[in-house]
């Protein structure tokens, strides 16, 4: 066993961990980073083994908004960058940070245990090593969650299968395609189908409302930015109206109308599906009752001919690594701290476990410092620990920002990212920090390119 007293052990090298990765090289505190796989990006390596990447999929935030601090995508990128291009975007981060001496690839944490104030993390080199802290950065899109009556195809001669086992449109050519669920990737898949499938087809249990990726001409998260700091009932107003008047009536299309208010469910950034819905390449139906023979009962009692069913249904937040009980759960899902702290065991980070409305990479950045400010005063202040340690335990920050969201598992535990973010001031001021600046991280190489050979899917 190699002991690593006052080190941290960081699982994950995706976008949070290269973003902790960074943090703590500048904040000087020891770590190791594992990554199972072969290569940094996360879900965004496409040969990645279990990474639900399909060929078509492209950011839902623009560029403008979702980049880490001091390093902005290349200019050539387009204003919604493709997986190909996240990947490499995330490559050239490491390179220029110099993170990838840090990280041991091929190496998964089997398992972790904590004894004696401090963390064995077992690897499946077979290798034990002990750490002081743990950070948890192994991503959410990992563990499919299928329906139930998914779970039982005996009954049905076609296939069902997750979306995260979905690559490219070519696995659609000649077949009539069943998509369940209208979030952004099952929105995705759905316009694939349309394209190479025979006929496409949409699951929706409930009504959503659809935000155009541009809106007069600007990605529609950077149109709403410039727009005027109204009250939020104003704001769902005034966006709901805009939205109204770009799409129309959505049940004209088959779809059910919203049964919740604007920015209340997390957005469906989508120009396409409404598209093909409007030329029947995409038929809306409703929810599924049973699968039967070549056929697919809905609940209206319609059935359709299907011969692939993709269930675009989610993921269970599994951290299989570390036992349950050292973080508390709202569902399926960590409910920690401002989303990173554990509130039952203080040398235990989650980072990556959030879902919000807005651009994640620079929220991503002031968590790893904060992250990384509170381990160097666990360390280095024991006065100034027992104060944080108190406001871990018992402050319960309201992170909706005023908004109702609807009840579902997968609003459990969403943030609003602006009230987020003025949790985060209001850390920093409670406990004397400063926030980085622009300029803190310095790049050890160039800033990157857009390699030429790279396209656009």
């Amino acid at each position: 066993m190699k002991n690593t007293d006052n080190r941290a052990c960081i699982v994950g090298a995706g976008p949070g961990g290269l973003a902790l990765a960074r943090a703590f090289k500048n904040l000087g505190i020891e770590f190791d980073v594992f990554e199972r796989h072969s290569e940094v990006g996360g879900i965004w390596d496409i040969d990645n083994p279990g990474t639900p990447m399909y060929a078509s999929a492209h950011f839902i935030s623009s560029k403008t908004h979702s980049y880490f601090s001091d390093f902005p995508m290349p200019d050539d990128y387009p204003d919604y960058p493709s997986n190909q291009q996240i990947f490499e975007y995330m490559k050239s981060f490491a390179h220029a940070f110099d993170l990838y001496p840090h990280i041991t690839f091929d190496t998964e944490v089997i398992s972790t245990n904590f004894e004696d104030g401090a963390w064995t993390a077992h690897l499946s080199t077979g290798e034990r090593r002990t750490y002081r802290w743990l950070i948890c950065v192994s991503g959410t899109t990992w563990h499919p969650k299928l329906p139930g009556w998914a779970q039982d195809a005996a009954n049905f001669d076609g296939e069902v299968r997750h979306a995260n086992a979905f690559r490219h449109m070519d696995e659609f050519r000649g077949k009539k395609v069943l998509v369940i669920g209208a979030g952004n990737s099952g929105c995705d898949i759905a316009c694939d189908a349309a394209v190479a499938g025979d006929q496409a087809f949409v699951s929706v249990r409930r009504g959503y409302h659809f935000v155009p990726k541009h809106i007069m001409g600007i990605p529609a998260d950077v149109f709403a930015d410039k727009g005027p700091n109204l009250p939020l009932w104003l704001q769902q107003r005034v966006f709901g109206g805009l939205l109204k008047f770009l799409n129309g009536d959505l049940t004209r299309l088959g779809l059910p109308k919203p049964d919740h208010r604007v920015l209340e469910s997390h957005p469906i950034v989508n120009s396409q599906l409404l598209h093909y819905l409007g030329h029947g390449d995409i038929l809306a139906k409703g929810d599924v009752d049973r699968l039967d023979g070549k056929h697919v009962v809905f609940k209206d009692g319609s059935r359709e001919e299907i011969d692939v069913v993709i269930c675009a249904t989610g993921y269970e937040w599994k951290v299989p690594y570390v036992d349950p009980r050292f973080f508390s759960w709202k569902g399926d899902r960590p409910d920690n701290y401002l989303h990173m702290f554990s509130r039952t065991n203080p040398q235990l980070f989650g980072l990556g476990f959030t879902e919000t409305n807005g651009g994640i990479y620079k929220l991503f950045d002031s968590m790893a410092d904060l992250i990384g400010r509170t381990i160097l005063t666990m360390r280095d202040d024991a006065k100034a620990w027992t104060r944080l340690e108190n406001r871990i335990r018992t402050h319960e920050p309201e992170l909706s920002g005023g908004i109702r969201y609807i009840e579902s598992d997968r609003h459990a535990t969403y943030a609003n990212i602006d009230a987020l973010k003025d949790e985060f001031k209001a850390l920093r001021k409670h406990m004397g920090w400063e926030a980085p600046k622009a300029g803190y991280f310095k790049p050890v190489t160039p800033h990157p390119t857009t390699p030429a050979s790279l396209e656009v899917a």
